[in-house]
């Protein structure tokens, strides 16, 4: 390998260039999913109703089949609940506080609130980090031990700190 092609990829293309410009055009359908779809056409209705038909006199996997249509497993929702504004730090505390009360009050699940908690967590670490920005205390006024100390996760100096410690 000579000197000037040290570090770089070799290929035989150029970038950004397909090596086959005249492939498989953009929505093409694969073959077996046509011929799949051409043995069901016009069946669909009679093994749907098949289906259920055994789903009614006690056949677990078509049972299943029919519940997974009907009632699918539940992917993220809307949840709705008082919650105050955030503005500050301290606000995010007071929203956690608000999470707790309708968890206990029943009004959100339990992984709800872990949920809406991880955007409260990360609006806490946006206020944090600004808040570090603008204190006369920048990075280049730090001494070693204290930017150790925030390397290995402490808490950089003048944070607004959540709760008791």
């Amino acid at each position: 390998m000579s000197s000037e092609n040290a570090g770089r990829k070799q290929g035989r293309f150029a970038k950004g260039q397909s090596g086959n410009p005249r492939g498989r055009p953009k929505g093409a359908r694969n073959s077996a999913t046509l011929a799949c779809e051409a043995l069901l056409e016009g069946q669909a209705e009679a093994l749907t109703q098949k289906a259920i038909e055994k789903g009614l006199e006690g056949d677990p996997t078509a049972l299943r089949l029919c519940m997974d249509r009907i009632c699918p497993p539940r992917k993220d929702r809307p949840v709705t609940f008082p919650l105050p504004p955030i503005n500050t730090s301290m606000d995010a505390a007071n929203a956690m506080s608000a999470v707790m009360n309708a968890v206990a009050a029943g009004q959100i699940t339990p992984a709800d609130a872990a949920e809406v908690s991880k955007v409260i967590a990360v609006t806490i670490k946006a206020f944090e980090t600004a808040e570090f920005a603008d204190s006369k205390h920048g990075p280049d006024q730090l001494s070693d031990a204290e930017l150790l100390r925030i390397a290995a996760g402490g808490t950089p100096p003048r944070l607004l700190t959540i709760g008791s410690r």
